[in-house]
């Protein structure tokens, strides 16, 4: 039997998000969406630029598959991550990584639609399956004396709104990516032409009238904090999620990938000193049962 790796490689992006989302919350709430999904994008273009150059892999095949990368990190990156992080910061990590998780399905349905993508049937009552144990995961009020990482501060709705513009951009993002990462192009290099391109979109976003207004408190703590969100969710995560791309379908991976809330529940656990509900732990297991007929198809 060949081990699945690929699809190791999207598990392990789903625990790279499950820990950003957990450590990115309070950073998110004092720097405010754009300005934090900016800061963490400048930090992990130098980090992918030396990688890149130190493996000798600075050179892409072509000024159109630039421009395809360049527009997949602009739509899965600058609008996907920084619609997620303003949901994370209204509605906290969990709710917002179950809204996140929807991605899934939707990459599949814009796989199939477009790419002409075909999904065997094990494969898809896996997809199903797991879908319907992360949606399950992630029910249930918080207790009154929730941590913080529970609270509300702002309208569900709204938050419900910006977590499914978050999924959309992150399925059409990986959609767009996906014929190229078939040629097999390095992994890092497609991270920093993606992650590249959408900082600096925003870094011009950011020197126009459009730009949100900037943060005036940059504490040690919150630097830190963004810090390790663009090490652990860009250039770890996102890497991984390209190279998972390398080597099967995009719903799969997709699906594999959305298992980050989860994977947030133990983590959530160890965090806050609070135990996440019967019902979290049986949604967990019935997404390992999907994850087990994913892997079988």
């Amino acid at each position: 039997m060949t081990l699945p790796v690929h699809e190791l490689a999207a598990l392990g992006t789903a625990t790279c998000w499950a820990l950003t989302g957990l450590i990115s919350a309070d950073a998110v709430r004092a720097l405010g969406p754009f300005h934090f999904n900016l800061l963490r994008q400048g930090l992990v273009t130098l980090l992918l630029l030396a990688v890149v150059v130190a493996s000798g892999a600075l050179s892409l095949p072509g000024w159109g598959a630039f421009g395809v990368l360049a527009l997949s990190g602009v739509i899965g990156i600058l609008l996907g991550d920084t619609l997620n992080f303003a949901a994370v910061g209204r509605i906290g990590p969990r709710r917002a990584g179950a809204i996140f998780a929807l991605n899934a399905p939707m990459a599949a349905i814009l796989g199939w639609a477009i790419l002409g993508e075909t999904l065997e049937p094990l494969a898809i009552l896996g997809i199903a399956v797991t879908a319907s144990g992360v949606a399950l995961a992630i029910l249930g009020r918080p207790r009154s004396d929730a941590h913080r990482l529970e609270a509300l501060t702002g309208t569900l709705p709204l938050g419900i709104l910006l977590g499914l513009g978050a999924a959309l951009g992150q399925a059409t993002g990986s959609l767009i990516a996906r014929p190229l990462m078939l040629g097999g192009i390095d992994p890092y290099l497609a991270s920093l032409a993606r992650v590249g391109a959408s900082g600096l979109t925003m870094a011009l976003i950011a020197m126009s009238p459009l730009g949100p207004p900037s943060p005036k408190i940059f504490t040690p703590k919150t630097l830190i904090l963004t810090a390790a969100t663009a090490i652990i969710g860009l250039l770890i995560g996102m890497t991984l999620f390209l190279y998972a791309l390398q080597g099967s379908q995009t719903g799969i991976i997709a699906t594999l990938s959305a298992t980050s809330p989860v994977i947030i529940l133990p983590l959530l656990w160890l965090r806050t000193r609070q135990r996440p509900t019967l019902l979290s732990w049986c949604g967990a297991a019935l997404a390992v049962s999907g994850l087990a007929l994913i892997f079988l198809h």
